[in-house]
């Protein structure tokens, strides 16, 4: 995870004074739905730590940004990433881009298939950005990568391995892939990142979920983060929201 400001890496290490600070912040994120699996990590994690006092809105009304309000709401359709890129826009020019203190947009492991061109959706996304820093010089934008799936498994996939053919979810997450590192690339050590690919990637002792293919090594969802290989179960999303949290406490 990048982090604009601050040093907190866990939830313990946050100081009250911290928390007050946030309380008075508010937060927009779009998205569709891994993003509700992990605003129910973000609740999870508030049953446990009741001094995060954050209040969960799903709306696009700009007076919905009041002071510890992160609000949120489903853009565009999946599997088209120009209909999302397009919908935030329109939202956070409609007024959320003058109240919000930070503003976030997610893509979905669907808008990243094997036949997409993670190229020219990191240039459509990063123009959009830019116009949208330009307009909004005083909001904070916070970069997602985006999320991966698991790797085929079973009988089928090792005879896939016997005769060389890709693995389901393979070609899929290698674009991911190369849309992240394109993402990482540009904002890393400049803007806020949260680098969703990596920590669904990486397994609780902290080694990664990786494959190789043609030498290069490529990253996949860890099983356990998951219940249908895609979406977050209630590890996984813990596992996001408490990397959230912990961004948003150190912008």
């Amino acid at each position: 995870m990048e982090q604009k400001k601050g040093t907190y890496k866990n939830l313990n290490d946050v100081p009250d004074t911290t928390w007050d600070k946030l309380s008075k912040k508010s937060f927009y994120f779009g998205h569709q739905s891994v993003g509700y699996n992990i605003l129910d990590g973000v609740r999870d994690i508030m049953k446990d730590y009741p001094e995060i006092k954050l209040k969960i809105v799903e709306s696009t009304d700009p007076a919905a940004l009041t002071s510890g309000v992160l609000a949120h709401s489903r853009v565009g359709k999946n599997t088209q990433p120009e209909t999302k890129i397009n919908d935030f826009s329109r939202y956070i020019e409609g007024g959320i881009g003058k109240k919000a203190d930070a503003a976030a947009l997610k893509f979905c492991y669907v808008d990243i298939l094997a036949n997409a061109d993670p190229e020219k959706l990191f240039a459509e996304y990063e123009s959009e950005i830019e116009k949208i820093r330009n307009t909004f010089p005083n909001l904070t934008i916070i970069h997602f990568t985006a999320p991966l799936t698991t790797l085929q498994t079973g009988p089928k996939a090792w005879v896939k391995k016997i005769i060389g053919r890709s693995l389901g979810g393979a070609k899929e997450n290698i674009n991911r892939h190369t849309y992240n590192e394109l993402l990482r690339a540009k904002y890393q050590g400049k803007e806020p990142i949260l680098d969703i690919a990596k920590i669904e990637s990486t397994n609780s002792d902290g080694t990664r979920y990786s494959f190789e293919v043609d030498g290069k090594t490529y990253y996949s969802l860890v099983p356990e983060y998951t219940s249908d290989g895609g979406h977050l179960n209630e590890i996984g999303r813990k596992k996001v929201a408490e990397q959230l949290i912990l961004l948003l406490a150190n912008l």
